[in-house]
């Protein structure tokens, strides 16, 4: 079977023909604020503002909290993210000490959006599609940049200069007086946390993953404490072409993202899942940082209730999903989990109800979940028992 790599290669390719905003050479407008750290031949990577062709307050280009939340369309979305302009030039990630890092620093730390000023080597061209990182419009090399000074956001001041605190306790505290993830994300990307010698540029892409992993690991200490909720439960919602259902597990904390892509390209059902036991992963998951997003919105959620479960988390992305960052599971997670509960007596009940609800028969998750069979399993699974479900126990 196609791994998830690949399949997600060829779903993005497919965007291509999406329109970009058409710009110049030079480029006046605001960045929302706005910034972007490449991956490619790291650690000399290409660094550089995000900026749209308009003045004013554009912060909801790049708040991928607000979206789900406000009720954004995909198509509202997406244009808000090809309509900024990536402007880039390579730097060391280690090489603070210079005019344009600072910058990017300054844009990162605005509690605003900040006036600015480019001018490219070239016209800038393309788009960007990534089911890690937002999308964004055309981009072309940086030959000169202009900010305007801003007010920098005091959370985030207050870790820049704060040269004893390690990056990890910066990113955990700015969650805790709650900071927004993509704030606290960006500023972690270009250096700003963290002892003052072990600063340094981070690709976003690596930087999404590493803030939801440091966050999620801080909760688990926390949920682990907390006593096991006495039912079982399931958060539902439902956006940007996705489907997510939480069921959550009266057990200590365990695991699992499972995933469904169904006729995004033509006519594949392709399914996709991952998991851990009381003890974290040890090795980075092949879905991605998608695995991981989810992992933090669910234990923000047990954290805020002072209760442990167990989670098995079901996603299926139909006809007319488009990738767009990891930022879609964790809204989409947060926002399940911000609904009310169904309660059941048993996996078998709750299973049941989902079937009616996902377009995905249940067979087909419970095949692909090796936590799902093994807690259909440990419940004595008999055939009667997953009528509807389009299923057999011989698959657990």
């Amino acid at each position: 079977m196609i791994g998830k790599g690949a399949y997600l290669r060829q779903l993005t390719a497919s965007t291509t023909q999406m329109k970009s905003v058409t710009v110049g050479k030079e480029l006046e407008g605001s960045t929302p604020p706005s910034v972007f750290i490449g991956s490619w031949n790291y650690p000399d990577v290409y660094a550089g503002p995000m900026v749209v062709q308009e003045h004013g307050d554009t912060r909801i280009m790049d708040m991928p909290e607000s979206w789900i939340s406000g009720n954004k369309t995909q198509e509202e979305i997406i244009g808000y993210r090809l309509n900024l302009i990536r402007g880039k030039r390579r730097v060391h990630a280690a090489d603070l000490d210079n005019r344009f890092v600072e910058k990017l620093q300054a844009i990162s730390l605005s509690g605003s959006s900040i006036e600015s000023e480019i001018s490219f080597t070239s016209t800038p061209q393309g788009q960007s599609f990534s089911e890690e990182h937002t999308p964004f419009g055309p981009s072309a090399p940086i030959e000169h940049l202009a900010i305007e000074t801003g007010r920098w956001d005091r959370d985030l001041e207050k870790v820049f200069y704060d040269t004893d605190l390690k990056a990890a306790e910066a990113v955990r505290d700015l969650h805790k007086t709650g900071v927004p993830f993509s704030s606290i994300q960006k500023a972690f990307s270009v250096g700003t946390m963290g002892r003052d010698s072990m600063r340094h540029l981070v690709p976003t892409r690596w930087s999404i993953t590493a803030c939801d992993t440091i966050i999620g690991d801080k909760l688990l200490a926390e949920v682990k404490k907390c006593p096991v909720i006495d039912t079982w439960r399931v958060h539902e919602f439902s956006s940007l072409h996705n489907n997510y259902a939480v069921i959550l597990m009266p057990t200590g904390w365990q695991y699992e993202w499972s995933e469904a892509f169904l006729h995004v390209l033509g006519n594949e059902e392709l399914v996709f899942s991952d998991h851990e036991g009381n003890r974290k992963k040890t090795e980075y998951s092949p879905l991605g940082g998608c695995y991981y997003s989810c992992k933090m919105a669910v234990l923000e959620a047990l954290a805020r209730e002072q209760r442990q479960a167990g989670a098995i988390i079901l996603r299926e992305a139909l006809h007319g999903y488009v990738p767009m960052g990891v930022f879609n599971v964790r809204e989409n997670v947060r926002s399940a989990m911000q609904q009310p509960a169904r309660e059941f007596e048993d996996i078998r009940p709750a299973l049941n109800y989902l079937s009616g609800k996902f377009t995905l028969p249940m067979d087909r998750f419970i095949k692909e979940g090796d936590l799902l069979r093994t807690m259909i399993r440990q419940r004595q699974c008999t055939l009667s028992d997953f009528s509807g479900l389009h299923t057999e126990c011989s698959v657990v």
